[in-house]
């Protein structure tokens, strides 16, 4: 299952980090977020050992959401030494998000 990411800890879990970090930007009104949730959670699964992957419910953690400027659901930011590397905007599939991993491990 995929991380719970806060304003509380999104600096120490996501920031301070020397992994790959996956976030998941979500509301729990999002019809679009929760056709994504299973797919978040395989790949929590699948690379719970070598990446961070991480959700941010933007309802209840406006800093982190505000800091990155979230204005679409869902948006999935990939970070690497606290920097956005890649970014998807939008449903997609499991392959897609997997080789947008692959290609920043």
């Amino acid at each position: 299952m995929a991380m719970q990411l806060t304003d509380d800890n999104f600096k120490t879990s996501a920031i301070e980090t020397d992994k790959l970090v996956l976030v998941d930007f979500w509301a729990a009104w999002c019809g679009p977020c929760k056709m994504l949730t299973p797919i978040i959670d395989e790949l929590a699964e699948d690379y719970k050992d070598t990446a961070v992957i991480g959700k941010v419910d933007v309802d209840n953690n406006p800093q982190v959401s505000n800091q990155f400027g979230i204005r679409s659901l869902p948006t999935i930011l990939f970070l690497k030494n606290g920097e956005i590397v890649d970014k998807h905007i939008g449903v997609t599939s499991k392959a897609v998000l997997d080789k947008k991993i692959q290609a920043h491990l």
